[in-house]
């Protein structure tokens, strides 16, 4: 796994380098000397402009540019000031060492000089705004920024395109659009989320220290990001000595009359991610739709109100069902109600494992008044308990307000308020946005993300059935609760990637991702076995 840290953590990094050694200007020209190596890696880079600004990220451009120009390639570097007048001490060095080493410098230049200096270049290293920036892009880098994106180089960006917040992962609207980024010491958040995921290109990660991967880990890192062969503990062991009950069986509690479709796609993908038995509870209304479309699976008839949603003497047939189940899934599709609520409470207070999802997660929120953190009592449980809510759901249960879980940085906060609260192993909160994040008490882990095809509604209820597959064929394994919710959510991204070979990256419907889950399962179990190829090859 690659640790993740927050912008201050990394800052807390190069001040514990220095205290072992390694000073500010080791580090700056480590910095320069691993972005002017993968712009080297590129090929053939004859012409290469580099756009510095006035801090230390400029400063690395300048070291970059020197060491290229002892390559041999030609380096002009774009200047808001004369190399002299730069304000820092250590910037001002590099760039004098640059032109004694022959680069060339454009100061202060006009929007047509600029475009027909990128004109000519191979390759462009955008060296203006570092980690540090916030806020909107002034004048003159806005400017760079666009005739950067108008030309036909290739940008690498050092540490973090110039224009995208690396915490929050949102870009401001000059933002430079990259096809590698290198970033220095360890992957920041802003990097893999929303805005990141668009202008970051490629990303390398330059350690520029052999302390470097020690500090990092004791700095905590707010999250990990997986490689596929971290899954391999998640995977179900190959035999062929399985029956239908060995694999596990999952009860969907879900569905209402204005809403049936939630909860049948949700028992479908529970099914096709290989659980050998799934029923479906739904309200007496949603029954009749929900047989017609699941041939294979059970279908029971629960008590309704004059809405067709679930009533609270719908309870006890639940909590029957929940009893003879490997796993239980929640939500999808339920509305919230009195009788919701009495369900998920009573599912809550069972010894089985849960996914609470959808209009589950909102029943959660209306037990606990939009403070869930301040109520861990609700969900603190023996057995393994997993819910799964995007960035609304989110900021609903721990009571902030609309559009108040923004972030990845905020996924990971918001998750944490609740699992440090609760306190317990065994919950797992999976926050999911254009970056998802698996946060458990021990940690949050950060499997890739899927396409953008992805976003479509029912979407999120193909991912719970897949959770409470998972689940139910691992009851009896001992697996890291985040990991394995990382891997379903890695099998989903999977499944969208595959749906939108098929359909097109917009016409992607839920039900396209179900029909390839379990194409995608075996793909990424393969490629988590044997990342080289089968038996290694």
């Amino acid at each position: 796994m690659q640790p993740v840290l927050n912008i201050d953590d990394v800052k807390r990094v190069e001040v514990a380098l220095t205290r072992e050694g390694v000073s500010v200007s080791e580090l700056m020209h480590r910095a320069g000397l691993a972005a002017a190596q993968e712009v080297l890696e590129l090929g053939e880079m004859d012409n290469v402009v580099v756009l510095a600004g006035m801090g230390n990220n400029g400063g690395d451009g300048w070291v970059a540019a020197e060491a290229l120009r002892a390559q041999g390639a030609n380096v002009t570097v774009v200047s808001p000031v004369e190399p002299d007048a730069l304000p820092g001490d250590l910037p001002r060095q590099v760039a004098q060492s640059a032109v004694r080493a022959g680069a060339s410098v454009l100061v202060g230049p006009s929007r047509d000089e600029l475009d027909d200096l990128l004109a000519t270049a191979d390759v462009a290293l955008d060296c203006m705004l570092g980690t540090g920036f916030h806020g909107e892009v002034r004048a003159p880098f806005d400017i760079w920024i666009e005739c950067l994106n108008a030309s036909t180089a290739r940008v690498v960006s050092v540490d973090v395109p110039s224009g995208l917040s690396a915490q929050t992962g949102l870009a401001a609207e000059a933002c430079v659009v990259a096809d590698m980024t290198v970033t220095m010491l360890a992957l920041k958040p802003g990097l893999l989320t929303d805005d990141g995921r668009d202008v970051c290109g490629a990303i390398v990660v330059a350690p520029l220290a052999e302390q470097t991967d020690r500090l990092v880990v004791d700095e905590d890192p707010v999250a990990w990001r997986t490689d596929l062969a971290d899954y391999l503990e998640a995977l179900l062991p190959r035999t062929s000595a399985v029956d239908k009950f060995s694999r596990g069986s999952v009860l969907v509690v879900g569905g209402s009359r204005r809403y049936p479709g939630a909860a049948i796609m949700a028992a479908l993908a529970a099914a096709r991610m290989g659980a050998g038995y799934v029923t479906l509870a739904t309200p007496a209304s949603a029954a009749a739709v929900a047989q017609a479309h699941l041939l294979e699976i059970p279908v029971v008839p629960l008590p309704e109100d004059a809405d067709g949603t679930l009533t609270a003497d719908a309870r006890d047939v639940v909590c029957k069902l929940a009893e003879r189940s490997s796993a239980v899934l929640v939500g999808p599709g339920l509305r919230v109600s009195g009788g919701t609520c009495a369900v998920v409470s009573a599912l809550l207070g069972m010894d089985v494992p849960l996914v609470v999802d959808a209009d589950g997660l909102n029943c959660l929120a209306r037990l606990t008044n939009g403070a869930l953190p301040q109520y861990p009592e609700i969900i603190r449980r023996s057995a393994p308990l997993v819910i799964t809510p995007h960035r609304g759901e989110l900021a609903r249960l721990v009571g902030r307000p609309a559009g108040g879980v923004s972030s990845l940085s905020d996924q990971l906060d918001a998750a944490r308020d609740i699992v440090w609260a609760d306190g317990g192993s065994e919950l797992v909160v999976v926050g999911k946005g254009t970056a998802t994040c698996c946060v458990s008490v021990e940690r949050a882990v950060l499997p890739k993300p899927g396409p953008a095809a992805l976003a479509t509604a029912g979407s999120g209820d193909v991912l719970a059935g897949m959770m409470a597959s998972a689940i139910a064929q691992r009851s009896e394994a001992d697996v890291d609760p985040a990991l394995l919710a990382a891997y379903v959510c890695e099998v989903h991204a999977y499944a969208g990637t595959l749906a939108a070979e098929r359909r097109g990256s917009r016409a992607v419907m839920a039900s396209d991702i179900i029909d390839v889950v379990g194409v995608a399962s075996d793909a990424v179990d393969a490629h988590v076995a044997y990342p080289d190829g089968p038996a290694g090859e």
